[in-house]
């Protein structure tokens, strides 16, 4: 008897350390529509955002930008990358950022800036935000209305004393912190902003009021069939399902890019868990996609941030850029079809 109880617990440790090996499942397809994708960050996250929406305007309809820069503001040159932050005595000049833009279009690495006309852009700077400065944000904006963004298709919102962080209405550090995990609580006229919903209302117009109690899931999902060796992706990234895009209705994506030190890595759950993405997804019929990045040594990447000056490759800027041909292509395996989505 000991001898087949020593037998069976051996089994049970081969099978957890098969699962464990095993990883994450394969991220999901889910049938979502491939209209309406829309993408969000903060910091690293933001500046993704904009790259993302200028190289894929075609497919993209809208982003917002929480104290991020302009399109390609870094030149490829980590050096620059202070300037496009608002840290020297010198600030961004949209103008050659669009220019650079146009020449990219031009030359089919990205998709062509007209289609920027209709996209929908909700842009933040904090007035307490230490880390990327208002000026900085200040050309995000031009670079938009020079691209070819109308006036009204912009929201700028720079009047609000919060620090380097995603606003949420209850969760995170006091409105003017510039501290981990950059996420906090700011009171705008008596009322608690969320920033969620309104990088969401200028995106996507009237949403219904965010959940109180979520009715789907947040699950893991494989990262490394997306992501080239020394991109700095994470193994695992996540997404969050609600429950009617699970039972096959036709929901539509959204991106949420985290900031530099803001990956699971370092704070565990407390993006794509506790910022209201979620919550304001599950009554509207959006998916978040949460891609993760880490800490990295090859390449150089020890803030775990996203590739916008190009420690990726020359091409981190383009649709074929390592990072962002792997949101691409994880966006379009959420919008393809199972047998059993099909059917529905």
């Amino acid at each position: 008897m000991k001898l087949f109880a020593a037998l069976a617990l051996s089994a049970s440790l081969i099978v957890t350390t098969s699962d464990v090996l095993a990883g994450p499942p394969p991220l999901p397809k889910l049938g979502a529509s491939p209209d309406g994708v829309s993408v969000s960050g903060l910091s690293s996250g933001a500046f993704m955002a904009v790259q993302y929406q200028v190289a894929y305007s075609s497919s993209v309809v809208g982003a917002g930008v929480v104290a991020g820069g302009p399109y390609y503001c870094a030149d490829n040159n980590m050096y620059y990358t202070p300037i496009c932050m608002g840290q020297m005595f010198i600030s961004p000049d949209a103008s050659l950022m669009v220019k650079a833009a146009q020449r990219f279009a031009s030359e089919n690495k990205i998709d062509p800036l007209s289609n920027l006309q209709k996209s929908r852009i909700y842009v933040f700077s904090g007035t307490k935000d230490s880390v990327v400065k208002s000026s900085a944000v200040d050309a995000t904006v031009s670079f938009f209305r020079q691209a070819g963004v109308p006036d009204s298709n912009i929201v700028y919102v720079n009047d609000v004393p919060a620090g380097h962080a995603l606003l949420t209405p209850r969760f995170g550090n006091a409105c003017a912190e510039n501290a981990t995990p950059y996420i906090s609580h700011c009171t705008v006229h008596k009322k608690s902003y969320d920033q969620v919903g309104a990088i969401f209302t200028q995106i996507y117009g009237t949403m219904a009021p965010p959940a109180s109690k979520l009715t789907g899931h947040i699950l893991s999902f494989d990262q490394r069939e997306f992501a080239k060796p020394n991109s700095s992706m994470a193994d695992e990234g996540y997404v969050y399902v609600p429950a009617r895009c699970a039972a096959g209705v036709s929901c539509r994506v959204h991106v949420a890019f985290h900031g530099c030190k803001q990956s699971a890595q370092s704070v565990n759950d407390d993006f794509y868990g506790k910022t209201n993405y979620n919550a304001w997804a599950d009554t509207n019929n959006l998916i978040v996609l949460f891609p993760q990045v880490n800490t990295s040594y090859i390449p150089s990447n020890t803030q775990g941030c996203w590739d916008w000056w190009g420690y990726s490759g020359d091409d981190y800027a383009f649709k074929s850029g390592p990072q962002m041909q792997a949101i691409h292509d994880m966006v379009e395996r959420l919008t393809q079809s199972t047998a059993a989505t099909a059917s529905r």
